[in-house]
Parts: structure tokens; C-alpha cells; sequence
């Protein structure tokens, strides 16, 4: 289900939810602050019993001790709960970090292809990073800059009450003017912290995608180019963090001035009431000393507040593009895939991918259990959107998909791809061994069961690497050949065993005298199997019981290969054009 979109724009509510999944640790850290800064404002209190009663001499040293008593165990409460409440954090904190992480990473994974195709991988990936350090920092500050501050001003303006009510109600009235100014003043600067949070993404979406592509830099000498383009990308970061933190500057030093005036006038109003004979030397060295804890929490309390404007202005911009709505989400009444023969149907189909042309347009076809067809056409007329559509990765606009009579949009995605192996062109390998890669066929299987489907796929060239199965392949496998990765592929169609298989022009990247025996491996792989074959190469459609002829989303040409070569139609003109362009290569 996906729970996580109603929180794209709702930082706050985001964050509660982790607070939530660990409320007994965060209530003992809020307690334990709370009383920790209630002890620390207290040893004013207690400074000022001390003072009193030394003011009364040396006959008084009863008091004095006792005074000295409380202030020593307000010192030590005051350490001890705050270690208890970052020892309580260190774990708590870092669990949360953890906990969305998780959850982001799930929700990510859930998005289709269409998703991916417009973002960079490496803005996505920082993005997550982003949020976690966006929610530890928050919570961080809130417990070590937040709260603390808040809790300070209250209780050192309750305490200056029992001298002055007066001027105690003038602090809480200046605390709360400051506090909310300086705050809305922030707030006012979330167009330049957003500003900046995407730019930030951006440099390393740049850097992500310039490594993936290093091969393709260096080949066309592009080294120049992409130093240029990265410095660019990063001035653009620089000058946007630059507009964020002066800002940030300009409040913090219109808060300055008015922490200065604001001491000054204390002070005055405090020895006044001293010559007045209104304050005891204790009760001026308390104002005195709460007064100013007063004004430099709501120094603390504003910057921490135009910190923390910025880390949720970063969690936001993450939040809006992490956790936008699945756009094919499973029916609420899906139910699995029931497996009876794999038929295939493709009825009435209109689709058009987003922002592009009409591709089909009332586009049907049907494929027996068991059946093999081959698609075949020129680029763009649709044997690869068949592919994505049958998988599920996009809905047609119209018509409807159905497997043995199941509309595909109506069954669980993750029983629909168990049914399906795809063999592609362009092969997918994971920065890990050769066995775990074919293993992702199945991930159940055992290491004896892995060795067979390498055996079955021709896997032999793994008896030549030093660490056999056990070698790794590299960033998506650019420590082996194409041919090699397409065996691999291969090999992990043989492990999934699924009753439906997808082939995109598999013997493709095969050299000549390994693409006899893997013709014979794949004979083995569809036998009993329903198989759509996209080919580009005729001649591997040779044992097929049907070919379809695409062109521009349209069927021009359907039925057995044979058949088609004996009439005069556009399958024998390919057959013919692919034979005259061989024939030079034979002679």
C-alpha cells in the first residue's frame, strides 16, 4: 500500500511518524532535557541563596552550607539527565535514521520505469541521504537548541517573578516579540533555502551520472567538457548556499543589536531596584544572571529556529519528489495470478507514453499456451512497448491485458513478473558475483541449482576465471564480455522457470561459434513455455510458430514464417534485404 505519499508535503506529520514508532525513548529523552534545563536554571536560584546568606555573615553559616547543598545537587542532576538523555539519543536518533531509510528505499522501488526515465539515480540517491541527515539533524537540534531554550526562558521568567512581576512580564513580552520576529523573518527565506537544497541535489545527480558514463567521456574526449559543466553546476550550488546563509546572517545580527539593548536596560532596571531597597543583593544577581540567560536562549532559541527553517526546507524539497503517489499502484481487489496454461491476450489496446504520440490505437493480439511468435519491424513500431506493457511497467489509455483470461491490471504485480523471465538485449548486472547475479532468477536457489542454469545457459567461460562463479562482475558487468553477460541472462531465465518468456534479440551479442549451441540452450529454455521473441536477426525465427509484423503500432503482417516467405508481402522483403546483406559476408 502506499502509505507514504500523504507525507510528499508534510514534513512535520513526517517526522511525528518515526517519533511515533519509538515513544517510550523519546518520551525519557524529552524528560530527561526538560528536568536537565529545570536543574540548570535552579543553580541561579540557588547562586542567589548562597549569596544571601553570605551577605549575612559568618553567624549564618548553617544556611550558607545548605545553600551550597542545593546547588551542588542542582550542578550534578543537571549533568547526569543530560547524559542520560544523549546516551538515550545516540540510539534513538540513529534507529529513526534507519527506520525511513528503510521505508523511503521501499517506496522508492515502487515506482515504474516512468519514474526513473526522468530523474537522475544520483539525485534520488542523495535525496534519501538529504532526508536522513535533514530528520537527524532536526531532531538533534530540537533536544540540543530547541527545547532547552524554551524550557529556560519559562522557567528563569517564573523565577524573576518572585522578585518582580513587572519585569517579568516585560521579558515574556520582549522573549516572545523577539522569538516570533526573528522567526517569521526566517520563514520568509524558504524560497533561497529551497533554492539551495536543490541545487545541492543536483551537483551530486552530475557527478553520478558523468562516472556511470566515464567510458562514453573518454571516448569522445569529454573530459573538458564535463570539468566545465560540473564547475558550473557547482558555482550554481555555491552561489545559492552563499544567498541562503547571508540571509541566515543578516537576522542573526539584527538579533544581536536587540540582545545588547535589551541587556543594557535589564541591568538598569535591576540596580534601580536595588538603590530602592526593593531587591536584596541575592535578588539583583539573580535578575541579573536569569535576565541574561533569557536573552541569550532567545539569541540560541532564534538561530536554532533558522537552522532548523533550513534542514526542514531541505526535507521538504526531498519529501515532494521522493514520495510522489505510485503511479501503478495495485488494484485494491488485486488477487495473484492464477497460473493455467500462460494464453496471452492483448485486446483493443490504445497507449501512448507520457508525452509522446499515439503509438497504439485499438491494437489487438492473441497468443496461444505455449505458442512461440516472433515480433519483427522496423525501430519505434512497437515490439518493445508489447514487452513493458505485458510486464506492467505502464497502462494502456484503452483496452485491456489479459493472461489466461486475467486482466493484468486486476492481479498482484509481484505474481504477474514471477510468470514472466525476460531475456533483454541490453543485460542488467548487479556489482556482485556471477553467482549472485543468475541466483536473482530465483533467490531460493541453492549454489548446485545456480551451477546447473549456468551449465544449461553455457556459462563455460567460468571455468576460466580465477574465483569461478564466485567472480565479481564489476559495475553492471564491465568486467565481462556481451556475450558473457547475455549468458548470464540467460542462465537466470533457465533458474526462474517461468511459463512465460520474454526475448529481446538474445543471441545478439553472442560471437559465431557460441550462437549454435546457445540457440540450442534457448530450444531447451521455451520448450513448454509461451515465447515473444523480439528479433532483428530473422534467421533465429526459424523454429517459431508465428511472426508478427509491426509498423508504427500497427499489425501489417501475421502468421507462420513460412507461410509469410511464400507470399509477396513485407516479412519476405526483410527476409529478402537481411539475405543480400549477408550474402557479401559469406563470399
Amino acid at each position: 500500500m502506499d502509505t507514504l505519499s500523504g507525507y510528499a508535503h508534510r514534513p512535520f506529520a513526517f517526522v511525528a511518524r518515526y517519533l511515533r514508532q519509538r515513544p517510550t525513548a523519546h518520551a525519557v529523552i524529552l524528560l530527561a532535557v526538560v528536568a536537565a534545563v529545570t536543574c540548570s536554571v535552579g543553580t541561579q536560584y540557588g547562586v542567589k541563596y548562597l549569596v544571601d546568606g553570605l551577605s549575612s555573615g559568618p553567624a549564618n553559616g548553617g544556611h550558607v552550607w545548605m545553600a551550597l547543598g542545593f546547588l551542588v545537587a542542582l550542578i550534578a542532576a543537571d549533568n547526569i539527565l543530560w547524559r542520560v538523555a544523549s546516551w538515550t539519543a545516540s540510539f534513538t536518533f540513529v534507529g529513526v535514521t534507519g527506520d525511513l531509510r528503510r521505508d523511503i528505499f521501499r517506496h522508492l522501488t515502487g515506482h515504474a520505469p516512468s519514474y526513473f526515465s526522468d530523474r537522475l539515480p544520483g539525485m534520488l540517491t542523495s535525496r534519501i541521504t538529504a532526508t536522513s541527515n535533514a530528520v537527524f539533524t532536526v531532531e538533534n537540534m530540537f533536544v540540543s537548541n530547541v527545547l532547552p531554550p524554551c524550557i529556560a526562558t519559562l522557567a528563569a521568567i517564573a523565577l524573576i517573578g518572585t522578585v518582580s512581576l513587572p519585569m517579568a512580564a516585560g521579558l515574556a513580552v520582549v522573549s516572545a516579540i523577539v522569538v516570533l520576529g526573528v522567526f517569521h523573518l526566517a520563514a520568509a527565506g524558504k524560497p533561497l533555502h529551497d533554492d539551495f537544497a536543490d541545487k545541492a541535489a543536483a551537483v551530486d545527480g552530475e557527478m553520478v551520472d558523468v562516472i556511470n558514463n566515464m567510458p562514453l567521456v573518454r571516448a569522445f574526449c569529454g573530459l573538458g567538457y564535463e570539468h566545465a559543466r560540473f564547475d558550473a553546476t557547482v558555482n550554481r550550488e555555491l552561489t545559492a548556499r552563499g544567498r541562503s546563509l547571508r540571509y541566515l546572517e543578516r537576522l542573526r545580527l539584527l538579533h544581536a543589536l536587540i540582545t545588547v539593548a535589551l541587556t543594557v536596560a535589564l541591568l538598569a532596571w535591576a540596580v534601580m531596584l536595588w538603590q530602592q531597597g526593593r531587591a536584596t543583593t541575592g535578588d539583583v544577581v539573580l535578575v541579573c544572571t536569569l535576565g541574561l540567560s533569557i536573552l541569550h536562549a532567545t539569541r540560541d532559541l532564534a538561530v536554532a529556529l533558522v537552522d532548523v527553517t533550513q534542514h526542514v526546507a531541505r526535507l521538504s524539497e526531498a519529501l515532494a519528489t521522493l514520495l510522489v503517489p505510485h503511479e501503478l499502484a495495485d488494484h485494491p481487489e488485486a488477487e495473484p495470478l492464477v497460473r493455467s496454461g500462460a494464453a496471452i491476450a492483448f485486446d483493443n489496446i490504445k497507449f501512448r507514453y507520457p508525452g509522446g504520440q499515439k503509438l497504439f490505437d485499438g491494437m489487438t493480439l492473441r497468443i496461444s499456451a505455449g505458442q512461440r511468435v516472433g515480433l519483427v519491424g522496423q525501430s519505434g513500431g512497437g515490439k518493445s512497448s508489447l514487452f513493458v506493457l505485458l510486464q506492467r511497467f505502464y497502462d494502456p489509455q484503452a483496452g485491456r491485458i489479459t493472461i489466461d483470461g486475467q486482466d493484468i491490471s486486476r492481479v498482484t504485480q509481484q505474481s504477474l513478473r514471477e510468470a514472466i523471465s525476460v531475456v533483454p538485449q541490453d543485460i542488467s548486472l548487479f556489482h556482485r558475483s556471477i553467482l549472485e547475479n543468475i541466483r536473482y532468477g530465483r533467490p531460493t536457489a541453492t549454489d548446485d541449482e545456480v551451477l546447473r542454469a549456468a551449465i544449461a545457459a553455457r556459462c563455460d567461460f567460468v571455468e576460466t576465471l580465477p574465483e569461478g562463479l564466485a567472480t565479481m562482475v564489476g559495475d553492471r558487468g564491465v568486467k565481462l564480455s556481451g556475450g558473457q553477460r547475455q549468458r548470464i541472462a540467460i542462465a537466470r531465465a533457465f533458474l526462474k522457470d517461468a511459463p512465460i518468456l520474454l526475448l529481446d534479440e538474445a543471441t545478439a551479442a553472442l560471437d559465431g561459434d557460441s550462437e549454435e549451441a546457445i540457440r540450442e540452450a534457448l530450444g531447451r529454455l521455451m520448450r513448454g513455455r509461451t515465447v515473444i521473441a523480439i528479433a532483428h536477426r530473422l534467421a533465429t525465427l526459424r523454429n517459431f510458430d508465428r511472426v508478427v509484423m509491426l509498423q508504427a503500432g500497427r499489425i501489417i503482417e501475421d502468421g507462420p514464417p513460412d507461410h509469410l516467405m511464400q507470399g509477396q508481402g513485407p516479412y519476405r522483403d526483410l527476409v529478402d534485404r537481411e539475405m543480400n546483406r549477408l550474402a557479401p559476408r559469406a563470399a
